[in-house]
This record gives C-alpha cells, structure tokens and sequence, in this order.
C-alpha cells in the first residue's frame, strides 16, 4: 500500500481492539443523546452525529480528511439514490389514494375483512400484507405504506408505528427478493441456497412469535386471549411457508411464498372465526352501516395490486425475456471519485463498496415511480363528483409530498452519510471485532453483529456485507458451522432495523409524529432488544447438541 491509500484497521487506536471499538461507538452513541437525551430534532442529531463520527475517523482511526469527507458524500448520496427517492415514491402512491379519497373506501375494506377488530386488522396489514410489499419491493417502502394504511383504519400513531416495525421485522432478511441472503452468500463464498435455508430455520420461530407480539401491543394480555386463534393461524402459515420456501423451493420466493399463504388463510379462517371486539378496538369505520361497490373497491385497492403485480413481473419474469437480468443491465455502476482506488483491504486492493451503483431503471423507487404515474391516469379516468382527481392535482401531489417530508429525508441521507463515514473508516467493523473475540460464546452474540449493522445503515443487506465475512471466519476459528452463523446475522438484522434512525426517521414522517423521533425510538428499543435475545438464545442453541440439529 502506499501513502495515498487507507486501509480502515480495526485496532487503529493505540493497537487495540477494545480502544479503537470504544471509539467506535461514540458517533452512534452520540446521535441516542442528542436526539434521546438533548431531545433534539432527528436532522439535528443526524448533523451533529456526523460531524462527530469525522472527528473520531479523523482523529482516532487516522483517516485522511479527504478521504473522510468523500467517504460521506457518497454516504448521502446512498441516502438520497435510492433510500429517499424510493420512499418519496411509495408516499406519493399513498398521498394519491387520500387525495382521490379512495383511501376512506380502503379503510372499509380492510374493517370488513378483519371483521371490524383493529388487533385482527393489525395483524393482516402490518404482518401479512405489509409483508408482502416488503418481500417484493424492500426498501422503506412498506414500512411507509403500511403505517399509513394502519393510522387510516384508526390506530394511535405510535401504536401503529410500532406495530408496522414488529410486523416488518419477519420478512426482513429476505425482502427485495432475499437480496440480503443472497449478499451474505456471495460475500463469504458460501452457496446462498444453504445459508438461506439455515436463514429459514431461524426466522420461521421468529415469524411464528410475531403475531403474539403484535397482539400484545395493541390490547396487552387481553388482545392475546381475546386473538390467539388468529395469531397462530398467521404465524403458523407465514413461518412455516418462509421454512418450506427457503429450505425447498426458490429462497428468493421466500417472503412472497409465505405471505400469500397467511393472508389466504388468514382471511380464509375469518370466514369461521371472529374475536370479540372490545368498543376501544373496533374500527374507526363501523363497516357494517356502509357500503361498498365492487367498482370502489378495486379502485381503492387498485394501487398495491398494482405494485404486487409490477414488482412480480419486474423480479421474478424470465420467460422468454429475462426481465429483472434486463432491468439490471441498464445499471451504472460508478467508481466513486476520489474514493475508489485509495481504500483498500489488507491486500491492498480497492474494497467494492466504494463503487455506487446507479440503479435509475431496476431499483424500486423507479418502478413505483410508473406504478404511481398509471394510478394517477387510472384514477383520473374513473375520476367521479363526489371521488374528484385531475392529472394536475395528481402530479402536484409528488412534490408536495416532497416539501411535507424535507426534513425527514435531510435526516436519512445525513445518516447514511454516518453509516459511510463509520464503516470506510473502521469504526464500525471495530466493534465487530471486539464481538468477534469472544470466542466460544460468540453464537450467542452473533446476531448482534447483524443488528449492529442494520441499526447504523438502516439495510439488512449493508448489514450482511458489512459482517458476513467476519462471522463465516470466526465460525471457522471456534469450529461452529459457517452457514449458521453467517445466517445469523441476518437473524439479528432483522431486530435492529426498527431502531435505526433512518427507519425512526421515515416512520414519524410517514405517521405525521412530528418530532416523535424520540419517543419512537424508545418504545420500539425495547421489543427490538427481545426480538433479539430471542434470536441469540435460538443461535446459540443451534451451535450446542440442544438444537444442533436444526443446522443444516
């Protein structure tokens, strides 16, 4: 390596791992103070985070200002293409079906189906459905979409919040058609069908204890009495399609597998059962005194059928033409300048992510970017008095949108500005290192790792490339099975997003909290921590004879 270059060790302070950790830590640490203890404004905390993790980049890890600084303009400009253009998108979808006032019909759609009771309506949005557009699309835009969906039928803001990222937390590590699995194989050389099906044998527990949880939150130990049934049904049906899928179908079929077969059943099983409903958790809508024509109520579904459909065809279409091999060639993948070629791994040779890929055709902001313009010509089309929507107002509704959420995208693209500065200079991957050396202990901790990664990037995938390396090795050097540790950062990814800024972020804007940054963050920490303990007590089972035969 020469004097230009800058390879991010991770005993950078004073040669140790546990200083060099220490300072790692502080950037993230800073931000929950700021924002937790200081109750500053998300992008403030976001701002001043970064101007934190620089200093301690700079300072500590020994990294070139210059590099520093490139390092976070390509963090931002992750965050803006495509993380915000992507949830700008899937806001838009959602602004125009309120605008068109088509939403008021879905509302009565979903009260009908979940025969009124907002647990059981809970469940089939946040979980089964929301599940479905994360499997297909990933990215943000779920979470958008369905907080808004649940606020819509009448559930409490926060609640609903919480909810939509306990729901979100099943599906995760197999959204965008299991991108993040697929990541973690081709990343420590492993075949991403093993480590996909171990992934399965870890997450279907997982998605079974999900609809208890979401149970809970809603009604406490009453909505569990009162919808046990129902939440064994979705549970048993989403866990066990996401480990049949992944161990013996197409693991990139995972999530879309087994949300099919819940909301099937799900709705199927409300046809004979029904909870009875407590009059604080019946419906905003009293379903029953209103009609819906079946006109109205294609219309108001229109949309997301629309965005299951596009996104099936667009991720999964190969015959005759391979349509997503086609969607991805138009990729330009963009050496980032003055930044590639000068950090480099212990070889010397340029690290990879330090090439931006520009998906403008593939990536799913663009695709719901059609998706909304074929809304907008549908629904004008269908335009009536009394559900009024002209092509302008329609369009204008983009960048008003836009204008609602500027400063909740200031603060995703900040953050991932943070996340790139942390990980290119080391500070990231020397906490990792510090988890690392645990030694036989270590199952029990590695999901950590992954929850770690996906707190700081706000991706499940970053998450995988940023530690899947590092846990097939340590899984060699203490003589644990690679695939389930390498699985089980993805097991823990899944529990850290819901506590990851950007994510805190998107879902205060999505639920109009304004600055209910904090107060998200706090309630959401505490069922991300035991999701996560459920994970590393699960792991650490499957290394020892308890539950070694699990492992695939």
């Amino acid at each position: 390596m020469d004097n230009h270059t800058f390879f991010a060790a991770t005993d950078a302070v004073a040669g140790s791992v546990a200083l060099s950790a220490l300072a790692g830590i502080v950037p993230l640490a800073a931000f929950f103070v700021f924002l937790m203890g200081f109750k500053l404004k998300a992008h403030t905390s976001a701002l001043l985070s970064v101007v934190v993790a620089l200093i301690v980049a700079i300072a500590a890890f020994g990294m070139p200002v210059g590099l520093s600084l490139l390092s976070l303009t390509q963090g931002v400009a992750f965050g803006l293409f495509p993380i915000v253009f992507i949830i700008w998108m899937a806001v838009w979808i959602y602004d125009l079906t309120v605008k068109s006032s088509r939403f008021e019909d879905m509302r009565v759609i979903f009260s009908k189906i979940g025969r009124g009771d907002k647990r059981v309506q809970a469940m089939l949005i946040g979980f089964a459905f929301g599940g479905l557009l994360e499997a297909l699309a990933g990215f943000g835009a779920p979470i958008a979409i369905v907080i808004s969906m649940l606020v819509a039928i009448g559930i409490e803001p926060l609640k609903a919040v919480i909810v939509t990222f306990v729901a979100n937390a099943a599906p995760v590590a197999f959204g965008a058609m299991a991108i993040p699995v697929t990541t973690a194989g081709g990343l420590t050389s492993l075949d991403p069908t093993v480590v996909a099906a171990m992934a399965g044998r870890q997450l279907s527990v997982m998605a079974f204890v999900v609809p208890f949880v979401l149970c809970l939150i809603m009604d406490g130990v009453r909505g569990i009495k009162q919808c046990w049934p129902m939440a064994i049904v979705l549970g048993t049906t989403f866990g066990g399609g996401q480990f049949l899928a992944s161990n013996f179908f197409a693991y990139e079929l995972t999530d879309v597998v087994a949300c099919l077969i819940s909301l099937i059943c799900g709705i199927g099983f409300l046809t004979v059962w029904g909870p009875k409903t407590p009059a604080e958790q019946a419906s905003a809508i009293d379903a029953d005194s209103l009609t819906l024509s079946g006109r109205d109520a294609s219309l108001a579904l229109f949309p997301y059928i629309l965005i299951v459909v596009v996104f099936a065809i667009t991720k999964l279409w190969r015959i005759g033409v391979d349509i997503p091999a086609a969607l991805s060639s138009t990729d330009l993948k963009i050496q980032w300048p003055g930044l590639y070629g000068k950090l480099v791994n212990e070889q010397g040779e340029p690290i990879t992510s330090t090439i931006f890929n520009f998906n403008w055709l593939s990536n799913p902001g663009t695709i719901l970017f059609f998706c909304g313009v074929i809304t907008v010509i549908v629904y004008v089309a269908m335009s009536t008095k009394d559900r009024p929507l002209s092509a302008g107002a329609g369009f204008a509704e983009l960048f008003i949108g836009l204008n609602r959420m500027k400063l909740s995208y200031l603060t995703i693209a900040a953050v991932m500005g943070l996340a790139y500065v942390m990980n290119f200079s080391g500070q990231t991957a020397a906490i990792g290192a510090l988890l690392a050396g645990t030694g036989a202990i270590f199952p029990l901790l590695s999901p950590m790792l992954g929850w770690l990664g996906t707190a700081v990037t706000g991706s499940a995938t970053s998450s995988n490339a940023l530690f899947a390396q590092m846990q097939s090795q340590t899984a060699q050097a203490i003589g644990v099975e690679q695939h389930l540790l390498v699985a089980a950062n993805s097991a823990g990814a899944v529990a850290g997003k819901m506590v990851c800024p950007q994510t805190v972020a998107l879902a205060a804007a999505s639920a109009k909290l304004d600055g209910g940054e904090a107060k998200i963050t706090a309630e959401a920490f505490k069922y991300s921590v035991g999701l996560l303990a459920l994970m590393c007590l699960l792991v650490f089972l499957q290394s020892t004879s308890v539950l070694g035969w699990m492992v695939v």
